[in-house]
């Protein structure tokens, strides 16, 4: 999506927000931005239908959270936050199979956004991680493929990274501290690549 193509979206999303037509903001939001948020899932778990259901649970936490948000980051930002925790939830419990709060099939306008997005995204995703660079992000810990998604292939910088990982970060100080040990990481799983791309003959 270019820049200009973002910005508009995000100018849809607020617009509708601030009309109290919170249907169509979420609508908007899970057209625009559903897409790249379930390749962002998908890189990091590798499974189809785990994938499916943790972007079952990022739209709820959109529509449960969207009448608090205040635009205090980008809605993309605060989007990424939504799937890195529902991600982060997966990883740690079987939460997927918990009885939700907001039952999308409750809000079928929204369901059936949601339905359209998944059915048409995954096939294509399954097709593209069949590449070398996916071969070497399988060899990655789920919570590395999940961090070198967001800086590479989202282009996110740094202190919004730290945002997205850690929304409730006390200070400044520490989000500067969390970025900084975001980005060693970030250096180590690079080193990390390069070391599987000469195991599997990618690299000389």
């Amino acid at each position: 999506m270019q820049v200009e193509q973002r910005d508009e979206l995000e100018r849809v999303i607020a617009e509708r927000q601030a009309a109290g037509d919170l249907a169509a903001a979420a609508t908007v939001a899970i057209k625009g931005y559903g897409p790249e948020i379930l390749g962002f899932l998908f890189v990091s778990t590798g499974r189809q239908q785990e994938t499916a259901e943790i972007f079952s649970d990022y739209c709820e936490d959109l529509w449960r959270g969207l009448p608090a948000f205040r635009g205090e980051s980008s809605f993309r930002t605060w989007s990424y936050r939504l799937a890195y925790h529902a991600l982060a939830r997966a990883r740690r419990s079987d939460a997927r199979k918990r009885k939700r709060v907001t039952a999308l099939t409750e809000l079928p306008e929204i369901a059936g956004v949601v339905d359209h997005v998944r059915t048409r995204t995954l096939p294509h995703l399954r097709t593209e991680v069949k590449t070398a660079v996916a071969r070497l992000r399988e060899r990655l810990s789920e919570e590395d493929r999940t961090l070198l998604v967001l800086r590479i292939d989202r282009r996110l910088p740094w202190d919004e990274i730290a945002g997205i990982v850690d929304p409730d970060s006390p200070s400044p100080e520490s989000s500067k501290r969390l970025a900084a040990a975001l980005r060693q990481r970030f250096e180590r799983i690079k080193a990390r690549l390069r070391e599987l791309a000469v195991e599997l003959g990618l690299q000389d």
